[in-house]
């Protein structure tokens, strides 16, 4: 099994004709992701590689049943296109787009909050691989193979470079999912938790968090209530100055609340195991594993 993204998968890609999209959409095509369409308005009747792009989603998915949206396109039309896909039926959404307005992104927030039958991942996320099954983002696939390791992650190149660690160390992953680090995200860690702890192939979940935000302090509560499967988290920032606004949007501390100590304390107090590298990590799962 995995969660999200499977060979069931059939894709659309907001923004196909565009370099970035069309360079990750024939990438995720090659590993096996079935890309059966994009959208771009205006070039409709055109095809990329033989990915036949339409103007509007409601075409798109009219004609190849498309059931799951990557969003490529620039952040002043982003939160249309999420909801043009909402619109059409779509019930997964992963939108790579970096920099979209805050106040667009609570507009679409608000809007699919209305609507249980569609999920958004994202914004300026990764995306999301189940490694063998299938890959929808810029994840660089190579680094993984399938496995019993689920990891979710606010940061994208965390999420490689854990990823690079456990397979060092001979591990797979079910499913590897980044939520992405903007204030507003369309999922959150305790979001894409909940599927890892129903997902029967998932022996075990990584978190990988950084400084800013409640995130990580409320998704130690929800742990805490509703997980049954050991959690291994990372944390980025502990050396970040004092005071200093960095890293993505949704990274501001305020005061002593958002710091990495707080998430680190706050974790371990429900029994996650908090390592302070990737690679201590890595050591981590190794030995809850494998019983070390």
């Amino acid at each position: 099994m995995a969660i999200l993204v499977d060979s069931s998968t059939r894709l659309c890609v907001s923004g196909i004709t565009g370099r970035e999209g069309t360079f990750h959409s024939l990438r995720n095509r090659d590993y096996g992701t079935s890309v059966v369409a994009g959208v771009t308005p205006g070039k409709g009747g055109q095809d990329v590689e033989g990915v036949p792009v339409f103007d509007t989603f409601h075409a798109a998915v009219a004609e190849t049943q498309a059931n799951t949206a990557m969003i490529f396109v620039p952040p002043r039309f982003a939160a249309d296109s999420i909801l043009e896909a909402e619109d059409a039926g779509i019930s997964l959404v992963v939108a790579i787009t970096e920099g979209i307005p805050a106040h667009d992104e609570l507009r679409v927030y608000n809007h699919l909050a209305r609507n249980d039958g569609v999920r958004l991942v994202g914004p300026n996320c990764p995306g999301i691989l189940s490694p063998g099954k299938a890959n929808v983002g810029i994840i660089p696939a190579a680094f993984f193979s399938e496995g019993n390791v689920g990891v979710v992650s606010r940061s994208g190149t965390l999420t490689y470079q854990i990823g690079n660690e456990l397979a060092q160390r001979g591990f797979g992953n079910s499913s590897i999912v980044g939520i992405g680090g903007d204030p507003v995200p369309g999922s959150s860690f305790i979001d894409i938790i909940a599927l890892f702890q129903e997902d029967d192939e998932t022996e075990l979940i990584v978190m990988a968090g950084e400084i800013g935000g409640s995130a990580e302090e409320e998704a130690a509560e929800f742990i805490a209530d509703n997980v049954t499967k050991q959690v291994v988290a990372y944390i980025a920032g502990f050396t970040a100055p004092p005071g200093k606004t960095m890293g993505h949007a949704g990274a501001i501390v305020s005061g002593t609340a958002g710091t990495a100590v707080a998430k680190q304390e706050a974790l371990e107090a429900v029994g996650v195991a908090v390592g302070t590298t990737p690679t201590e990590v890595a050591e981590l799962v190794a030995r809850h594993v494998r019983g070390g």
